[in-house]
């Protein structure tokens, strides 16, 4: 049995599902996110482990007790908030230690713990400051040792970095996934950064419409998605519709502005429509004539440790992306081929939803 279990929870608010029929089990120890756009319902899913929303069907289960039910302060779980919640007219330290002295832990246990906690988290000096004394980050760590002084079963983070600058965002959340390590509390955390996601969990939840699409490894979540939306919403992909013209065995030979590739598609039809999905970093810039299909440079962005171009050729406009090697860059209007490994193709039936749009994509 796992140690954290929701079998088929619901949440219904009248009519609207805002959570329906998601069921995930969570080893001890490991350490979990939920990630999906704004709405997808994975911030309501979190607080109904939390016990702060009502389960309208189905159970979680917490070490083999059900706690479907369970009022919120009695499930002793530890929780981060995206706003921090520290007292503001308590020192670093009485914050840390509020959650042990609500358990009624006796003085002398406190104050190992709260220095064991601080210690963790790099905040050992900072002991009596207040929060309006701290930077974004160091309140950061402040709410994170509140949240595992009590040692508690289960951690839950609700979009704990959002509030940081990106150079502190990703340097924290390393230290939050090395702490994390460090004590071995299962841990399940709510984000939409896709980069934080994959970064620090050993699996990673997808959701959409209040559902769950797909549980797997971060790097099976990028490399395999299991939906058009998975493909749609992680990371950038470039989306090549075309038309099977030949099938033998499990491959089709599918038709790309009259350039026929050939693709692992078992089960496709002759005439079938198919959208070939493959990630900017996957594609090749070949000089002008080679490669499968032409394009000419329509914009380049410089992103610092890589290049992102943006190529027209008869598919449109599709995204590539260069590692930044130091060399110079392709310039704006140079012809250029296109092509590609087949085995980075990842082939969806039918013509699957405009991506946004690649300018929008750069920003």
């Amino acid at each position: 049995m796992s140690f954290l279990e929701l079998r088929d929870i619901t949440k219904r608010y009248g009519t609207l599902n805002a959570v329906s029929d998601v069921t995930l089990s969570v080893e001890k120890g490991e350490f979990v996110s939920l990630l999906g756009p704004s709405g997808c319902g994975k911030t309501t899913t979190l607080q109904m482990i939390a016990g702060f929303v009502d389960v309208t069907a189905g159970s979680i289960r917490l070490d083999g007790r059900d706690i479907t039910h369970a009022k919120a302060n009695s499930r002793g779980l530890g929780i981060v908030f995206q706003s921090y919640a520290l007292f503001p007219h308590m020192t670093v330290y009485d914050n840390v230690s509020f959650g042990l002295e609500m358990q009624r832990v006796p003085k002398s246990d406190r104050k190992d713990r709260v220095e064991e906690a601080l210690g963790l988290v790099h905040l050992s000096a900072y002991a009596g400051r207040y929060p309006r004394e701290l930077s974004g980050g160091q309140r950061q760590r402040v709410a994170l040792a509140r949240a595992i002084v009590i040692r508690p079963p289960v951690l839950l983070l609700d979009e704990p970095l959002s509030n940081l600058d990106a150079k502190l965002r990703e340097a924290m959340q390393f230290e939050l996934r090395d702490i994390q390590r460090k004590v071995g509390t299962t841990t399940v955390m709510v984000t939409h950064d896709q980069a934080e996601a994959f970064s620090i969990s050993d699996r990673v939840v997808v959701m959409e419409a209040g559902r769950i699409t797909q549980i797997d490894e971060p790097y099976r979540i990028y490399e395999h998605p299991e939906t058009e939306f998975i493909s749609r919403f992680v990371g950038k992909t470039n989306m090549l519709p075309g038309t099977v013209q030949t099938v033998n065995g499990g491959y089709a030979s599918v038709s790309l502005a009259g350039v026929p590739v050939e693709v692992e598609a078992p089960g496709v039809a002759l005439g079938e429509t198919l959208t070939l999905c493959i990630r900017p970093e996957k594609l090749r810039l070949a000089g002008a004539g080679q490669g499968r299909l032409p394009g000419r440079v329509s914009v380049r962005y410089f992103l610092g440790s890589q290049w992102l171009y943006h190529i027209d050729g008869p598919l449109g406009t599709l995204m590539a992306v260069t590692p930044n090697d130091g060399s110079a860059p392709l310039d704006v209007d140079m012809p250029v081929g296109i092509d590609w490994s087949p085995s980075v193709v990842r082939v969806h039936r039918g013509v699957m939803a405009e991506a946004p749009d690649p300018a929008l994509e750069a920003e």
